[in-house]
């Protein structure tokens, strides 16, 4: 690959105030287009329901239009990276959480899958997709189904270009990580078709690629893979990786499609019970929350990268060594969406601090109840939200999804109801919707601090 260090040639696009598009901008819009569905397929804003718990967010003051959320309710805002500070527990960042070291897991299968899918782009495509490693575009993400996105969509790329990409996915997530990821996007594309339109987000190929920086082995540099449903944010410097935030959703989560028996989340929804169920009754009274279950209870989604989100429920110092195992068995299975070395080294960094790290649970505990429930410590917040529906209803007589999708009326809006009867958009949650994210607080999303400290350190 030609030398492309940063200099006036080589093609990142830099941060600049013309070039940085809110997603406010477009969050806006979409409220005014489609009211409370456009607002709930973000799952960015903070929980609105009656009751829900105080929590103050980078942008609590949002205002609302007619169409909007509920009362109260609010929803994150796009800001700039020098803008950064990171989900804390009270606006202060925790110092020296973080630091610049070998993790002894090699990055070359990424830094070379990332190499060869740039290679393989022409001069516009690369133009399109390339930016500074300390670019807004980190960011600028949301899992909104828009095709209002930077960078080259899948749909655009030669199936050379394309069969690059996946390898590019593929060294950079676990089998299960990119098992996963396809799943969403199989789902997505059955969502398009059970709502009469796969043309434009609603299709399995609507994700894009944008590369910060330029792939290497010693310098800082990453990708964000972003679509309806799956944002992954995936940050390079020598051997060390973080890929936060990554946000994975689907909507719904068990069909049957195109032959293919699809169950997703099953992973995340037991574990999270079974580790619940482990707890003692006064164990239990502290991790559950009083609040009721909304229809969205997730915080930290787009938008919401300066929340300020305080540690709730019972405490990793009160569990028993099994009690705590089982929490730890909970985390890997978001952690280990990434590939299996770097999923180890962020399993040691999340047990370091397991005496203080904090689990809540909105919602009931029965094998087919709606909740939420979140993972905080100083250095990894995990969220799990089931949602109530948005496009996709099951009949009321039990009919699959593949039954009934060829029944959806022809052009029917992605945030509509479905034919197949039962509630809208705030209805009951259920486990067909699920929105989960998994953040690295304190100011290391994206890799910020690595890089701050990487160029105080080695500049």
């Amino acid at each position: 690959m030609t030398d492309t260090t940063n200099d006036t040639t080589n093609g990142h696009r830099p941060r600049t105030p013309a070039t940085h598009r809110s997603r406010r901008w477009f969050m806006n819009k979409a409220l005014l287009a489609g009211g409370v569905s456009a607002v709930a397929v973000m799952g960015g804003y903070a929980a609105s329901t009656a009751g829900a718990e105080e929590t103050a967010t980078a942008d609590a003051t949002a205002s609302a239009t007619p169409s909007g959320p509920p009362a109260g309710g609010g929803f994150g805002q796009t800001i700039a990276y020098d803008d950064f500070v990171g989900v804390t527990t009270d606006g202060t960042v925790v110092d020296d959480l973080y630091a610049v070291h070998s993790t002894g897991v090699s990055t070359t299968p990424v830094v070379r899958a990332a190499q060869a899918f740039l290679d393989s782009l022409t001069g516009d495509q690369r133009s399109a997709t390339l930016f500074d490693v300390d670019a807004d575009q980190w960011l600028d993400w949301t899992n909104v189904d828009s095709n209002d996105r930077e960078g080259v969509a899948l749909r655009d790329l030669t199936e050379k270009q394309y069969a690059l990409g996946m390898k590019l996915l593929k060294a950079a997530l676990s089998a299960r990580g990119l098992k996963q990821a396809n799943g969403i996007r199989k789902i997505n594309h059955f969502l398009g078709e059970y709502s009469g339109d796969t043309s434009k987000a609603l299709n399995e190929d609507a994700y894009w690629f944008t590369v910060m920086g330029t792939p290497s082995a010693t310098d800082p540099w990453g990708f964000q893979f972003e679509g309806h449903h799956l944002v992954v944010n995936y940050f390079v410097l020598g051997t060390q990786v973080v890929m936060t935030p990554t946000f994975m959703g689907s909507e719904p989560t068990k069909i049957t499609y195109d032959g293919v028996d699809y169950d997703l989340f099953r992973e995340e929804t037991v574990a999270g019970l079974k580790f619940l169920r482990s707890l003692t009754s006064t164990q239990l009274a502290a991790a559950l929350s009083d609040q009721a279950k909304g229809g969205s209870d997730l915080i930290a989604g787009a938008g919401q990268d300066n929340a300020v989100i305080p540690y709730k429920g019972v405490k990793g110092s009160d569990l028993t060594h099994r009690q705590q195992q089982l929490l730890l068995d909970l985390a890997e299975v978001y952690v280990g969406y990434q590939d299996t070395g770097h999923a180890r080294v962020r399993m040691r960094e999340i047990e370091k601090h397991l005496d203080d790290t904090h689990f809540l649970w909105i919602g009931e505990h029965e094998d087919d109840s709606a909740f939420y429930y979140r993972i905080h410590s100083p250095v990894v917040l995990i969220e799990y939200d089931a949602q109530s529906p948005l496009a996709y209803h099951e009949g009321e007589d039990g009919t699959s999804a593949s039954a009934t999708a060829s029944a959806a009326p022809t052009g029917a809006p992605s945030g509509s109801p479905g034919t197949g009867g039962g509630p809208g958009p705030q209805g009951d949650p259920t486990q067909q919707h699920i929105h989960t994210v998994i953040r690295t607080p304190n100011g290391n999303d994206y890799g910020v601090d690595l890089l701050r400290l990487h160029l105080e350190t080695d500049h």
